[in-house]
């Protein structure tokens, strides 16, 4: 579904403030998978029916497809899933670091909007200070998830991720993708472009021991590139 919105809109603006993990779940004491961009759900609908030992979070910018996915989590009863509407480069720093320690385990940010021209950078949702967030709020061994099927966007969301320098690839003498979905169930998209012959760029990176230090020069040194 390629229907974007605006993120710099002033509606998107408006800080949103997100129940906490104890106000979502019935058991708590899960880990929790945070799917950002989570779009009508399907992926993590099927997710948690089969993975009943993580609480999946979905977060997404269009209401309507969250007020959809959430219907369809509360036909299929699924205690363990919820979704929260929310620009995730405006509310979701401040509830990961909210989180309890080693609450958040994994997180996965598949096929965004990609936002191609660099005068729209600031739209893309993998931005430095939330992949500062997501590394603060996670301990080492932690997996972060991305694909996407255009290269370009990947080389843009590759870019920041290692400017933070909090997160490893498994092997770091070649960056090579994975040839499929590590979840074992694929996104709406996936799919869609698997059908077409069409390539998936894929990579899951693993939270090393490194300190968190970003700091505002990081987005000057983005804006100096020709990212």
């Amino acid at each position: 579904m390629r229907q974007h919105v605006n993120p710099l809109s002033r509606y998107f603006q408006l800080p949103r403030d997100l129940p906490g993990v104890d106000d979502l779940f019935e058991n708590t004491e899960l880990p929790v998978h945070l799917d950002i961009g989570s779009a009508r759900g399907k992926f993590l609908l099927d997710l948690a029916a089969t993975q009943k030992d993580w609480n999946h979070i979905g977060v997404e910018i269009r209401r309507r497809l969250v007020q959809a996915a959430n219907r369809d989590r509360e036909v299929e009863e699924l205690n363990n899933l919820c979704f929260l509407f929310c620009n995730a480069n405006v509310s979701l720093e401040g509830w990961l670091s909210g989180l309890k320690i080693d609450k958040l385990q994994r997180v996965s940010i598949q096929f965004p909007d990609p936002w191609f021209k660099r005068r729209h950078r600031k739209r893309r949702v993998i931005q430095p200070s939330l992949v500062a967030a997501l590394a603060e709020a996670m301990q080492p061994g932690r997996e972060l998830f991305i694909q996407t099927d255009l290269l370009a966007v990947m080389e843009k969301m590759t870019e920041v991720i290692e400017l933070i320098n909090c997160f490893d690839l498994p092997d770091e003498k070649e960056k090579s993708w994975l040839q499929s979905n590590p979840f074992k169930i694929q996104t709406e998209r996936e799919i869609y472009v698997e059908k077409k012959g069409l390539p998936v760029y894929r990579l899951l990176y693993v939270r090393n021991q490194k300190v968190v230090s970003y700091t505002p020069k990081l987005e000057s040194e983005l804006e100096s590139r020709e990212f």
